[in-house]
């Protein structure tokens, strides 16, 4: 098992250096220029050469690089050129709140998405599995904002549940917390139940027309453990794959969310630095980004040899 680890460790580097060049020559591609915007309206030569010397940029693209990335090996991401303060130190205050929508978001996913898939299998051709068949393609078709806008119009502004926006940090109030992500997450991870549905619903078809599951009904066992201890375990591995894949878009899916019911969250960090040339916010969010990604799909390949005792071999 840790030898099994650390090759896909290993692996990982060269995936997230590649990432790193990707990221940092992406971001020269912006339109404008960060030492202009930072000067002002007076626009004085003198004052953008001294940007551009205080902040590296007058150096070439490969020199740039090369002490961003010196910088990132020892955990440094830079200073943010518009706040003056270190980009770490932004993504600390951000990040929090983000990581929390997306695994409120997931929980919604697998809370709707795993049984709506599983009762559609079992009902094939019947009213359930229409009707999941139905709410999973709504799922995939209704734009996110405008589902968000519903939701605050009815459940907000008339019923008067639950907040419209903003954030409270759990660690001031947990029952605040949870009201005011609630239908942020809801709107996020609905389109992810969809999905889970749609594959859980497959894969379960799948696992229930196999050969054991017979012989598993012949020896007289419980449909339900037929169901959930031979069928379910079966249909994971796949599940788990999708799970992570969707758990990295709910991540990076965020941003549209977090704008519509302002959330100060990685959204408008990077929507903000996008807007203000802050090159070292850009390139430090989108790294995190891709460094939880990669993260997670290491997770799946961990998880995998749990589920399946064949690829322990």
């Amino acid at each position: 098992m840790l030898r099994y680890l650390a090759s896909r460790l290993l692996s990982v580097i060269p995936t997230l250096l590649v990432v790193s060049v990707v990221v940092f020559g992406l971001q020269q591609m912006l339109p404008g220029d960060a030492a202009t915007a930072l000067a002002g309206e007076d626009m004085d030569p003198k004052v953008i050469a001294q940007i551009r010397k205080a902040y590296n940029l007058d150096q070439p693209i490969v020199v740039q690089y090369g002490l961003w990335l010196a910088g990132v090996l020892q955990g440094d991401l830079g200073q943010s050129l518009r706040n003056h303060v270190p980009v770490t130190r932004l993504i600390g205050e951000k990040l929090p709140a983000t990581m929390l929508l997306s695994i409120m978001a997931m929980g919604w996913a697998l809370l709707i998405g795993v049984p709506a898939g599983i009762a559609a299998a079992l009902r094939r051709g019947g009213w359930v599995d229409h009707l999941a068949s139905v709410v999973g393609l709504a799922g995939l078709s209704m734009p996110p904002f405008w589902l968000g806008l519903m939701l605050i119009l009815f459940v907000s502004v008339k019923l008067g549940l639950l907040p419209a926006s903003g954030y409270v940090s759990p660690l001031q109030d947990p029952m605040a917390a949870l009201e005011s992500l609630a239908m942020p997450s809801f709107v996020l991870g609905f389109s992810a139940a969809a999905v889970m549905m749609r594959h859980t619903r497959n894969s379960m078809i799948t696992s229930m027309a196999a050969d054991y599951i017979r012989t598993a009904r012949s020896k007289g066992l419980r449909e339900r453990m037929v169901v959930l201890r031979h069928a379910l375990r079966n249909a994971l591995v796949p599940l788990i794959t999708m799970a992570a894949l969707q758990a990295g878009q709910l991540l990076a899916g965020a941003v549209l969310t977090e704008q519509v019911f302002t959330i100060p969250g990685f959204g408008r960090l990077i929507v903000d630095a996008v807007f203000t040339r802050d090159y070292a916010v850009v390139q430090g969010v989108v790294l995190v980004t891709a460094t939880i990604y990669v993260g997670l799909n290491l997770a799946a390949d961990l998880a995998y040899r749990a589920v399946d005792p064949r690829m322990r071999r």
